[in-house]
């Protein structure tokens, strides 16, 4: 009897603590990415399309700001933020590499915060 308790209270347990884990599986996520024209437009939405969970992104040359619908239980907007900087270009979270920054196109080449 004490061991069917026992059970009883873990189980009920283990679903309260996934239940207060629950994801947003339509995160809508703004993050200022740098970039100049249309070429870092096609590139950081693709890489923002290459993470996992991303539904839809769209980068606007004017503001820098990407805006992307993101299910969280496949990413996380940190993954989004690493994918961003590993083509390139850096987010207000995540600096990119001063190797992967070089690989740009020389018009693609932002003037970086230090």
């Amino acid at each position: 009897m004490k061991n069917l308790i026992l059970i009883a209270m873990i189980t009920f347990l283990g679903f309260s603590a996934q239940a207060q884990t629950k994801k947003n599986k339509n995160l809508k996520y703004t993050v200022e990415v740098n970039g100049n024209c249309e070429q870092c437009k096609k590139r950081i939405e693709k890489a923002a399309f290459g993470v996992p969970g991303v539904k839809t992104a769209s980068w606007d040359i004017s503001t820098h700001q990407l805006t992307v619908i993101l299910n969280e239980e496949k990413s996380s907007p940190q993954d989004l933020n690493a994918a961003i900087a590993k083509v390139g270009h850096d987010t207000k979270e995540v600096k990119a590499t001063d190797a992967d920054y070089e690989n740009l196109h020389s018009c693609c080449k932002y003037e970086r915060e230090k």
